[in-house]
């Protein structure tokens, strides 16, 4: 909560300056598009009152011309909003107590974690997804763990042949413990779990058992399944206060958390519907509520691996 307070301030004095600058360029954009598109009409009429074939031939370039440059203002402002809006999200993160201020977060918006660290999680019942697209990658360091994240839309063959079904869409992070580690924990939303059938049973042959009797968290327990293998220290991976937060973000948000941990290995994802952060031409961008999204995402899967290093 007090994280949340800190971030409302940093919104009021950075971001928000940020978003109306950007909201004066919409504006001016919607203006340009406005008249645009008065003109290009008003052009039309003309030729076809003339009706001069000629006329029309000798115009049908430049006007591709300029529609082309409307398109490219378009989409430079749809490409500069994210990461501008994203970078002041992550300075405020990066201030955090245990961020490593030599290496600072970095940003880079076409980057995406691999298939194969996906895959790697053990959590998802894909073997071979037929579309695997990500973007806003997300790399630094917490503690001693490096990190990456990054938004991903998972999509594989409906099981009824019937096109395609998502399989994860979402912000999805990879951790990697310095030392070496040895066991393995899943949790899976207890009420999805008819989507993770496989992937249990999969687990399940890898020596993997429920271990729900040793949460502590009887919230937790009611809402998620805990599946680990015999060599793991099940609450020593996912502490009380982890489970509590957990719980607390889900009743906050709605969303699920994933998360495994697979030797050195951790993973965590939250499930998310929408592209975070996609600027919207046609209304106003000026929202705290879509800004504090995107950074309770991000903030709850760094608290995972922040916990995890400071646990161990």
């Amino acid at each position: 909560m007090k994280r949340i307070e800190e971030f409302r301030k940093y919104y009021n004095h950075t971001i928000h300056p940020e978003l109306m600058r950007m909201e004066r360029l919409r504006v001016r954009l919607l203006r340009l598009i406005f008249v645009s598109f008065l003109l290009l009409a008003g052009l039309l009429l003309y030729e076809l009152y003339i009706n001069i074939p000629a006329l029309t031939l000798s115009l049908s370039l430049p006007i591709g011309m300029y529609l082309f440059f409307l398109f490219r203002r378009v989409r430079q402002f749809r490409l500069t909003f994210k990461p501008n809006i994203i970078n002041l999200i992550l300075d405020f993160i990066d201030d955090g107590m245990n961020y490593d201020n030599d290496h600072p977060l970095v940003y880079r918006p076409e980057r995406f974690i691999p298939q194969h660290a996906f895959l790697n999680s053990k959590i998802f019942d894909c073997e071979a997804p037929t579309i695997y697209q990500g973007e806003d990658h997300i790399s630094g360091k917490v503690g001693n763990m490096d990190f990456e994240m990054c938004e991903l839309t998972v999509q594989d063959e409906s099981k009824a042949g019937s096109g395609l079904q998502d399989v994860f869409r979402g912000v999805f992070m990879q951790a990697t413990f310095p030392e070496n580690a040895r066991g393995r924990i899943i949790i899976w939303p207890r009420s999805r779990r008819h989507r993770h059938f496989r992937a249990i049973r999969e687990f399940n042959w890898e020596e993997g058992e429920n271990v729900d009797h040793e949460i502590t968290n009887d919230e937790f327990r009611a809402a998620y399944m805990t599946y680990a293998t015999h060599s793991t220290h099940v609450i020593g991976i996912l502490s009380e206060p982890m489970q509590q937060a957990i719980i607390d973000y889900r009743k906050a948000t709605g969303k699920e958390i994933y998360m495994s941990f697979i030797d050195r290995q951790i993973y965590a994802a939250v499930t998310e519907d929408k592209d975070l952060l996609e600027p919207n031409l046609w209304r106003s961008n000026l929202s705290f509520e879509l800004i504090r999204e995107f950074f309770e995402d991000i903030h709850m899967l760094l608290r995972i691996a922040e916990d995890f290093d400071q646990t161990h």
